[in-house]
């Protein structure tokens, strides 16, 4: 047997580290940015043939309490978005120191008027009215955000339902990045009821259904999954989808090597050392990005998704309302 020498040894060893190393660079960008925009594009000509035959623009009404600098920015965004694709949108400024009563008589005006497709009421609100009320209170059939019980309650059934944007935005990600999803192990960090619970279920629900669901085995982690136990399940996924606000929370060492990483998580922190602001997700994608096999960045990955997938369900709601209105004859 031939002996190899430490220095022998030691070069040896260097180029297999090094070429691992390259490897684990190839992880995919999900550019989350770039496939929103194709998918306005395919909206745009949607809507354009919708309107050749014959029927009105979708309608799309934003309504927004008070005035909160980052509510106001998300709003305008999500206007300029609609505008793009061809949508006709309005927004209801209402004051902060509305009443939850006024405010729900206000979104009854809405739910009964024909030329409104889709209503969406930008979150938070004030503290004194009760959210919950307010998504409920919204017409299942206009609730383009995906928020109102029933829409809810379907797609824990792989029913057909309005599905919440970001959810739907992660789903249209992974199927357009041809991530494959049918018996691979995801987890999903995070269970809020608007993000981590519909993707848990768009995960895993039979994609022979309304939901067209993605046929994954789903671990479900949260605040109280201890720190061990949260690296353990993300060193078996496939796939981990992480929407906590945690900045840095998912680390290079947690992830298998050549799986997908979908960052829905977003804060603003400030360097320490500049001073400046920057946002980050949860993800250390510096270093992840090295051993994943795909990887969104932030911003840039599920932001943008989110926006499209808003205009998504506003057409989708314009169609249905129609279909349903012809039904009724009205």
């Amino acid at each position: 047997m031939t002996k190899i020498n430490d220095c022998e040894r030691s070069e040896a060893d260097c180029k297999i580290e090094n070429c691992s190393k390259k490897i684990r660079k190839m992880a995919k960008i999900i550019d989350g940015k770039k496939i929103a925009e194709e998918i306005r594009k395919e909206m745009k000509e949607e809507v354009n043939q919708w309107i050749e035959k014959g029927n009105r623009r979708p309608q799309l009404t934003a309504v927004l309490v008070g005035s909160d600098p980052a509510s106001c920015v998300y709003v305008r965004n999500k206007m300029r978005a609609a505008a793009d694709v061809g949508i006709d949108s309005i927004t209801k400024n209402l004051p902060s120191d509305i009443t939850e009563k006024q405010l729900l008589e206000f979104i009854e005006e809405l739910n009964n008027d024909n030329n409104v497709d889709g209503i969406l009421v930008q979150l938070p609100l004030p503290e004194h009215i009760n959210e919950r009320t307010i998504c409920n209170a919204v017409s299942c059939d206009k609730d383009v955000d995906g928020f109102n019980e029933k829409n809810v309650g379907r797609l824990c059934l792989d029913m057909n339902a309005l599905i919440p944007c970001t959810p739907l935005g992660v789903q249209e990600l992974l199927k357009r990045s041809n991530i494959e999803t049918f018996g691979k192990k995801a987890v999903v960090v995070g269970r809020s009821k608007n993000v981590g619970m519909p993707i848990s279920m768009l995960l895993h629900v039979d994609g022979r259904n309304d939901t067209d669901g993605m046929d994954a085995t789903v671990t479900i982690c949260h605040r109280f999954t201890p720190p061990e136990d949260l690296k353990m399940y993300c060193k078996q996924a496939d796939i981990i989808i992480t929407a906590t606000g945690v900045p840095n929370l998912i680390k290079s060492d947690m992830i298998k090597p050549g799986a997908c990483i979908i960052d829905v998580g977003i804060t603003r922190i400030t360097c320490p050392v500049t001073g400046k602001t920057k946002l980050v997700g949860d993800v250390d994608f510096e270093n992840c990005k090295e051993i994943a096999g795909w990887i969104t960045p932030v911003p840039g990955g599920v932001g943008p998704m989110t926006v499209a997938m808003l205009m998504h369900n506003t057409i989708l709601a314009a169609k249905k309302l129609k279909e349903k209105r012809n039904n009724m004859n009205i």
